[in-house]
């Protein structure tokens, strides 16, 4: 039998910022060919994420409904968003950040994690309350908008 993990990942931990400006061009340049694959474990209602049935949550897993994302283009959107402005984990897997994470309107984080480094597609969900890297990624975020 596999072994689920209920514990966040300790190892996460957010690129730095002196790395992510000598990464830009290669952030950017991903952002240009991430994919979205979603994963019907984080959806009450599929929207047009083309999810294979049966689409339901799982018990303990968190839902993108939260985040009012219905949309596969927004999930996308805010995937290649966090590309771009640098949030993205230290972690590689070949050319792929192992997580890059975002912020959904409301100020709810989100984290997607690599699904496949062939294609470079991704599957997200908010980010519990009790994640501790949650304040970290908002705190990101409002500091490269500035």
């Amino acid at each position: 039998m596999m072994h689920r993990y209920t514990q966040l990942n300790p190892k996460r931990k957010l690129l730095s910022a002196v790395l992510v400006k000598s990464r830009q061009a290669e952030l950017n340049a991903l952002a240009a060919t991430v994919g979205y694959g979603g994963n019907p474990e984080h959806k009450r209602n599929p929207g047009d994420f083309l999810l294979c049935p049966p689409t339901g949550p799982r018990p303990g897993k968190s839902l993108c409904d939260v985040a009012n994302i219905y949309k596969r283009h927004e999930a996308l959107e805010l995937l290649k968003h966090g590309l771009r402005k640098g949030l993205v984990s230290d972690r590689m897997v070949g050319e792929w950040p192992k997580n890059v994470w975002a912020v959904a309107s409301g100020s709810i984080a989100l984290e997607a994690q690599l699904e496949n480094p062939v294609c470079g597609t991704y599957h997200g969900y908010p980010m519990p309350e009790s994640d501790p890297l949650a304040p970290e990624v908002l705190k990101r975020r409002r500091m490269s908008d500035v």
